[in-house]
């Protein structure tokens, strides 16, 4: 019976978000009209561009653009889409704009991936000069357009996407438009190589990029409305597996046709941080913003939660006090304030549907007060959603005021606690092997496509293997809250045991795991899985061990020289309760979310099967080579 009443709840959750869609495509249908028209750049290209117009014209609209890479279909004048994500906003009335950016799908010119931001494009060009442009002056030049040609709009433009068009909304940031009023950047695509999806710290996250770009990547010779198809001859439903037998990455392009994807062969040249990936990160120019900015994003985005954390931040930085700059960040997927409910993530749940709540109480009142003058604006710095707790908390400043960084040691047979240690009778290190051959995965179960739900994913599977290291608290007494940004902060040396010349450097990569460790009393099940014991990943990362000390000048490591890493994790916000514990995990590889590393100083681009080497790690744990994490511990109750 219990099976039964979840296939049936299951079918009435599919029938009402059907029901939904279909009340939201026909009120678009009923209420607006679609005009389709391609909008001029300043040298000569022309954009595709579908414009929704609410058809009672007897008042004033604003205008809400969103740019894509993705396509603004349906296209023709009377295809209007299925579903519309946000129908509070389409209820109260705006003129919603889709442009399928430069190069992509109807729009004319020639597609670059993170188009680099030009600031010489903003200067009016001179006769006889070639006319520079760039994701901002094509901003810029569309809400010209628009403003002298969209009907019934009021004169105010606003920017929102998600993801790449984030990306894209933070140009609109730059492009200087006085009637860009209110931008929006939602989990924006802002560092490829720091730390949104294809790299983080230096390491190739494997699985999304060759999934993404097999299909993604392809050239579009000229403008057209289809989507490419990606990578499909897996001939297995294990991504593990399929990956493993892959090999080293330049097999790719032998095997599985990459050689053919522009931006892939992009990345396998450029494998440090260079000048070509420095000017693809809009971070440096967020300088004298004029427009109203509300960056959001998710806690456990797997794609651009550092993104949305980091745009934030550099506005934050590079700004004089009388900017309006604001961040929430909820309890979501990537995108997932928009495409899911916001109450749960695989086995855990968030008591209560969180992306409505931010839809009308945030999102709605950002951009009615900013583009119509309507309301109060009454929202704080930082709407930030708290995990394990379960509840909204506000902040006049992110990180919080009232944070103290706590520095808690690695110890003995796997304790943490905040005393480091010195007695002799504690361990002073702990080693593993980490085998290339057989890399520790990222999460346990079997599947083909990389999942959402790892981010907070069961960790029990990892505790148990050798080539993990797992450290944890007693069971708390009180609640301890962390908020803001942890860091990682390691001892390590390695050595191969002879298995690279002897002359080699040696290179590894760490991952450190911030965990949440359930009672064992819990009797709670959660699809099929016992709660009690449940070691829920709250914040993981990876971080390539030759950028130890520079993104842009990686270092091999001499075999048993203690090194120092030391790095960042995303922010988070997560009180660990009472009873629960605390747990961090330390290992070396995280398959295949991350590629391989072949634990030898080559260039991994580059590197054969034959490459790959296993190690030995040693974590230390005294003294002044006492590993651990530091947490930045809230102190406001």
């Amino acid at each position: 019976m219990k099976h039964i009443m979840l296939f049936l709840g299951a079918l009435l959750l599919a029938s009402n978000l059907a029901a939904q869609d279909d009340a939201s495509a026909t009120y678009i249908r009923d209420h607006f009209t679609k005009r389709e028209v391609m909008i001029p750049m300043r040298d000569g290209a022309r954009l595709f561009t579908a414009i929704y117009t609410p058809k009672d014209l007897s008042m004033k609209y604003p205008v809400l653009i969103t740019r894509t890479p993705y396509s603004c279909s349906p296209y023709g004048a009377d295809a209007f889409p299925e579903s519309f994500k946000n129908m509070n906003l389409a209820r109260s009335g705006y003129i919603f704009v889709f442009q399928d950016v430069r190069g992509a799908y109807m729009s004319e010119g020639d597609f670059e991936d993170v188009r680099p931001f030009n600031p010489a494009a903003a200067v009016k060009p001179k006769a006889g000069v070639k006319v520079a442009t760039d994701e901002s002056t094509d901003t810029y030049d569309t809400v010209d357009w628009l403003l002298k040609n969209a009907n019934g709009n009021n004169g105010k433009i606003g920017v929102v996407g998600t993801s790449y068009p984030g990306f894209y909304a933070t140009m609109a940031i730059l492009a200087g438009h006085p009637a860009i009023k209110a931008v929006s950047p939602q989990a924006p695509v802002t560092d490829w190589f720091v730390g949104d999806d294809f790299h983080h710290n230096g390491a190739f996250m494997l699985m999304d990029a060759f999934s993404f770009y097999s299909g993604f990547g392809k050239p579009r010779p000229k403008p057209t409305m289809q989507d490419a198809n990606g990578f499909e001859n897996w001939n297995t439903p294990d991504n593990y597996d399929f990956f493993l037998r892959a090999g080293a990455l330049p097999n790719y392009a032998k095997k599985y046709g990459m050689k053919n994807i522009p931006f892939w062969n992009d990345l396998m040249s450029h494998p440090d941080y260079d000048a070509w990936w420095k000017a693809r990160t809009p971070r440096p120019y967020l300088k004298n913003t004029m427009p109203a900015v509300l960056t959001v994003g998710g806690l456990f985005d797997a794609e651009d939660c550092w993104g949305a954390w980091n745009t934030y931040k550099s506005i934050e930085n590079q700004n004089v006090a009388s900017y309006s700059n604001r961040i929430v960040m909820g309890p979501w997927v990537h995108g997932g304030w928009h495409r899911t409910t916001g109450e749960r993530l695989g086995n855990v749940a968030f008591g209560a549907p969180t992306s409505a709540w931010f839809q009308q109480e945030i999102e709605q009142k950002f951009f009615d007060y900013y583009l119509k003058g309507a309301g109060e604006m009454n929202l704080s710095e930082a709407t930030i959603f708290e995990t394990g707790s379960n509840r909204w908390k506000t902040y006049n400043t992110w990180p919080p005021r009232g944070i103290a960084p706590q520095k808690w040691y690695f110890q003995g047979n796997g304790a943490l606690t905040t005393q480091v240690s010195n007695q002799e009778s504690d361990m002073p290190a702990r080693t593993y092997t980490s085998d290339p051959a057989h890399p520790v995965p990222y999460t346990e179960d079997v599947h083909l496509r990389r999942t959402r739900e790892y981010m907070t994913d069961d960790q029990r599977f990892a505790a148990r293997r050798t080539d993990v290291l797992a450290y944890e608290t007693p069971s708390l007494s009180k609640a301890v809250t962390v908020a803001g940004t942890v860091v990682a902060d390691l001892w390590i040396s390695i050595d191969d045991e002879g298995a690279a010349p002897a002359n080699a450097l040696l290179d590894v990569d760490m991952v450190v795991k911030i965990i949440d460790v359930f009672p064992d009393t819990l009797s709670a099940v959660s699809n099929n899985v016992p709660l009690g014991g449940y070691q829920m990943l709250v914040r993981g990362e990876i971080f390539r061990g030759r950028y130890r000390n520079s993104f842009e000048q990686p270092e091999g490591f001499e075999r048993n020289d203690v090194s120092h890493v030391r790095f960042e994790l995303p922010d988070i916000s997560h009180t660990f309760l009472p009873g629960h514990k605390m747990m961090v995990q330390v290992q070396s590889s995280w398959f295949p979310l991350a590629d391989r590393n072949p634990q030898q100083f080559v260039n991994i681009y580059e590197a054969s099967d034959e490459d790959f080497i296993p190690i030995k790690v040693t974590v230390y744990q005294q003294g002044n080579t006492a590993s651990g994490v530091v947490l930045p511990v809230l102190n406001d109750e």
